[in-house]
C-alpha cells in the first residue's frame, strides 16, 4: 500500500537504534525524508549514511542533539524549524524497585520521557496548524495502561504521554493535524536483547529457547507469545502518520500482541 508520505519531513527522536531506528527506516522505505536524532554525532552520521545509501531517492538529515537539554533542543529548532511529522520516540527505561527510586530519578525520567517530547510538540505544532497538515505521534508502552510494577518511574511517564497527546489533540479540532499515541508491547530491541542475555547467561536453556521462555514466564498474557519486532511498530507508525489515517485523532493505539487483557 502506498502511504503517500513521499518527501514529507519526519523527525524521529532517538532514532539511531531500536524502535526509533525501525520507524525511521519504515518512513524512508516510503520515500520520506527522515531526520535522524541521537546524542552521539558519529552514530547519527552513520545511520544517515546507511539510510541515504539504502534509499537514494530520500534526503535524510542528521540531528545529533540531546533533546532533553533545552539548549540543544533550541539548536535543533534552528536547523530543522518545521517538520510534517514528529515522532516522539526517545525514552529511557529500566527495572527499579520502588523503594530505591529517589527524587532525582523520578525527575530525570520526567525530563527525558515527558518534557522533551512536549518541548518538541510545543515548537512544531503551531506551524502544522498554520499549514493545516501535520502528525505528532508519541511512542508510549503497554506500561502506560497496565503498569507491571517492575519500573514505576517509567510507567508514570508513559501514562503521561497518553494524557499529553490527548490534550494536544484538542488543539487540532477541525484541522488536518492529528496527535496520537502508539503503545508497543515487549519488543526485541537491542536493550531487550541485552536484558534477556543477562537473564539467561547462566541457565542451561539453549539460546534459541530464551525468547519463548521469557514470554511464558515473564509475559504470560501475550497472545502472540513472542517479542514484537521493531519493524512491526515502524510500519504501524508510518500508517498512523499517513494521510490514509486521517480519522485517528487523540487515540491510544495498542500494538502489544494482546498483552493487555482488557477489551479496550
Amino acid at each position: 500500500m502506498e502511504m503517500n508520505v513521499e518527501h514529507k519531513r519526519v523527525l524521529v527522536t532517538g532514532s539511531t537504534k531500536g524502535i526509533g531506528r525501525a520507524i525511521a527506516e519504515s518512513f524512508a522505505q516510503e520515500g520520506a525524508d527522515v531526520v535522524i536524532n541521537g546524542r552521539q554525532a558519529a552514530t547519527v552520521d552513520a545511520v544517515v549514511a546507511e539510510i541515504a545509501a539504502a534509499y537514494p531517492d530520500t534526503t535524510p538529515i542528521a540531528a545529533p542533539f540531546d533533546i532533553s537539554d533545552a539548549d540543544q533542543a533550541e539548536v535543533l529548532f534552528e536547523q530543522v524549524p518545521t517538520v510534517d511529522v514528529l515522532v516522539n520516540n526517545m525514552g529511557i527505561f529500566g527495572p527499579m524497585a520502588y523503594a530505591d527510586i529517589d527524587d532525582a530519578t523520578w525527575e530525570h525520567f520526567f525530563q527525558v520521557n515527558v518534557l522533551a517530547g512536549n518541548r518538541l510538540a510545543k515548537h512544531y505544532l503551531p506551524a502544522m496548524l498554520a499549514n493545516d497538515f501535520g502528525r505528532i505521534i508519541f511512542i508510549a508502552s503497554e506500561e502506560a495502561i497496565m503498569p507491571s510494577g517492575e519500573m514505576p518511574q517509567y510507567s508514570m511517564t508513559k501514562t503521561m504521554n497518553l494524557s499529553l497527546a490527548k490534550s494536544l489533540s484538542k488543539l487540532t479540532v477541525g484541522t488536518h493535524v492529528t496527535v496520537n499515541t502508539v503503545m508497543p508491547g515487549s519488543t526485541l530491541t537491542e536493550g531487550v536483547k541485552d536484558m534477556i542475555t543477562e537473564m539467561y547467561a547462566d541457565s542451561d536453556l539453549p539460546q534459541d529457547q530464551w525468547e519463548h521462555d521469557f514470554m511464558v514466564n515473564h509475559r504470560p498474557l501475550s497472545q502472540i507469545q513472542r517479542l514484537i519486532r521493531p519493524e512491526e511498530i515502524g510500519r504501524l507508525v508510518v500508517f498512523v502518520a499517513s494521510p490514509l489515517a486521517s480519522s485517528f485523532s487523540g487515540a491510544a493505539i495498542r500494538a502489544d500482541g494482546g498483552l493487555v487483557p482488557t477489551i479496550y
